[in-house]
């Protein structure tokens, strides 16, 4: 190395030490907090600054790892250095040296910072949010996110004679225009057209939701029709977005008369909606609607996600006013029991949830746009940054991809229905008390929903962490089917069958211990998709088959108001 590259290293390392130093004081700071009393909270409890302490021989020893390993940096200098990373694997790392040393030297930070976050002394909940601070510090500062860095956005200016920097410049005005980092080439997809193209049409709809009643395949359908409930966080189209991936389309094709709720996207007129109007106007509504089409009393319900905690609620007001309409209840990826909420729990605290009922529990808007980028940062290297680099760095436009089209297709949320939320289930876990919560004038029991329940969950789910769907295997007291399968919160439950992707577990004993872990002791691994197995399940309680409708709807009262998908989810946040 020559003297002006072993200077450049060493100024370059001494940077980063510097940084290091004065996070860790500043966290050793936070950690000598007085704890002081910020005032009542309005709920009959105080809130305290995080106590954080650290082990000064733990801390020692991390300081002498990190110098001894900031020296060998120094000393192998501008030389390759194995990086293994992803963000750096690109053939322009290894052969930009100053590039490849400061790649190297933000991994040895970013180690060093995590192992420090795991080290500190705390509480469960303030050691999730300094790793989650940490985290996400660490992914922004990547030197991958600067051009001044990133020798391949660096190679490929050169390569265009610059026009790579100006298509840049113009993806990063197009965003800021838009309102949000684009993931997907958007201009590729339309609802109606190429995504949401399961033919059917509207059948009833209120000021919250549309129903849609989809056209049967064949010439019978089960006599008893099958109605799901998605998220209202985000699109239905999730269960509909092509038709070899379509979940809406399977359920047609095995024979179902498959009915589904498109969620309106509130606007202002919602501010001031509910979740007593969700479960009354928009849930309720929707079991009685189908009931009244198809002539069933009983039929099969669906509730994914947020869907499914709005489903399992609206299920127990029924029970409690003497109605029992579900033949069989299937929960996908859904939290009752909140007691694991995973890497969300960071984000939810009595001042933070306090803060929502303040400025939006007697009305306003939980804007789509924050809803999307606080899941979007929830894997800030795979969904924000990583977009960063391409579309501005790069200049390069993202490809066509339905699912993460869908992903940008944000909801706004009413802000009563929001602030209840938050409270009611996240903060204080009440749904899963019986009793303890009163929702349309009746006290909520989950125990008294009595039909056949199946339950997915999915392995790698962050948003619903598995042990969190397992829970609730102890809540419901019909008779039980737990399922568990491959990879995350969407990939693992849009996998059809004739991909034969992931696996799934089932346990052939039945049994349902307290924790999913001694439940997946005793489970046994499938090749392929859950689908076919749950497809079985749910034909065993959609009765005899009789003909198939001949038009939608029944009769002038519920009558084809319009195409599916509908009005309802073409509306923009």
């Amino acid at each position: 190395m020559n003297k002006q590259g072993a200077t450049t290293a060493e100024a370059m390392l001494g940077q980063f030490a510097q940084g290091w130093t004065q996070a860790l004081a500043s966290i050793q700071a936070l950690g000598k907090g007085n704890g002081g009393d910020t005032g009542d909270t309005g709920h009959g409890a105080s809130w305290q600054f995080p106590q954080i302490s650290f082990d000064p021989q733990q801390l020692q020893a991390m300081q002498q790892q990190y110098v001894s390993q900031a020296a060998e940096l120094w000393q192998k200098g501008f030389a390759a250095h194995s990086l293994g990373d992803r963000r750096f694997a690109g053939e322009a790392w290894g052969a930009n040296p100053v590039a490849s040393l400061a790649a190297a030297v933000y991994l040895l930070n970013a180690r060093t910072m995590m192992a420090l976050a795991e080290s500190a002394q705390a509480d469960d909940k303030t050691r999730a949010r300094l790793r989650f601070a940490v985290e996400q510090w660490m992914a922004a500062s990547a030197p991958s996110n600067f051009l001044a860095f990133n020798a391949e956005a660096q190679q490929k200016a050169i390569d265009t004679q610059g026009e790579s920097i100006a298509r840049g410049m113009q993806n990063l005005l197009g965003d800021i225009q838009q309102g949000h980092l684009s993931m997907t080439d958007e201009r590729a997809f339309e609802v109606g057209r190429n995504v949401a193209t399961t033919e059917g049409a509207v059948v009833f709809e209120n000021e919250l939701f549309q129903l849609l009643e989809y056209k049967p395949a064949g010439a019978k359908v089960y006599e008893r029709p099958f109605l799901l409930i998605p998220p209202c966080i985000n699109k239905f189209y999730i269960l509909d977005l092509q038709p070899d991936n379509s979940l809406i389309r399977y359920a047609v094709e095995q024979g179902h008369r498959v009915f589904v709720v498109s969620w309106r996207n509130p606007d202002e007129s919602l501010r001031e909606a509910t979740w007593d109007d969700y479960i009354e106007n928009a849930a309720i509504r929707a079991i009685h609607t189908v009931q009244e089409i198809s002539g069933s009393e009983q039929i099969n319900v669906l509730g994914f996600c947020v869907g499914g905690t709005i489903l399992g609620t609206a299920l127990s007001v029924l029970a409690a006013r003497g109605e029992h309409p579900a033949a069989s209840v299937t929960f996908l990826t859904t939290l009752l029991d909140f007691s694991d909420t995973g890497i969300l729990d960071v984000f939810i605290d009595e001042p933070t949830v306090q803060f929502r009922e303040l400025t939006m529990g007697q009305g306003g808007l939980m804007p789509g746009g924050d809803l999307a980028s606080t899941f979007s940062f929830l894997r800030p290297n795979d969904l924000v940054w990583n977009y960063v680099v391409g579309n501005y760095l790069k200049g390069e436009t993202p490809p066509a991809f339905d699912l993460l089209y869908w992903n940008c297709d944000a909801t706004n949320l009413p802000g009563p229905f929001y602030a209840w939320y938050l409270r009611n289930t996240y903060l204080e876990n009440k749904l899963s008390t019986p009793g303890a919560l009163t929702v349309c004038g009746e006290k909520v029991d989950l125990g008294a929903i009595k039909s056949p329940v199946y339950i997915y969950g999915s392995r790698e789910d962050h948003i619903v962490p598995i042990g969190g769907a397992y829970a609730s295997t102890q809540l419901l007291k019909g008779k039980k089917r737990f399922v568990m399968g491959a990879s995350g919160h969407i990939a693992g439950v849009i996998n059809p069958p004739a991909k034969k992707k992931r696996s799934h577990w089932i346990r052939e004993d039945g049994k349902l211990p307290a924790a999913h872990a001694d439940w997946a002791a005793g489970a046994t691994e499938h090749p392929g998709s859950w689908w076919t197995d749950w497809s079985k399940w749910l034909a065993s309680h959609a009765g005899k088959q009789i003909a198939a409708p001949k038009a939608y709807g029944r009769g002038t009262k519920y009558k084809a108001k319009e195409p599916a998908p509908g009005s309802y989810v073409k509306a923009k946040a």
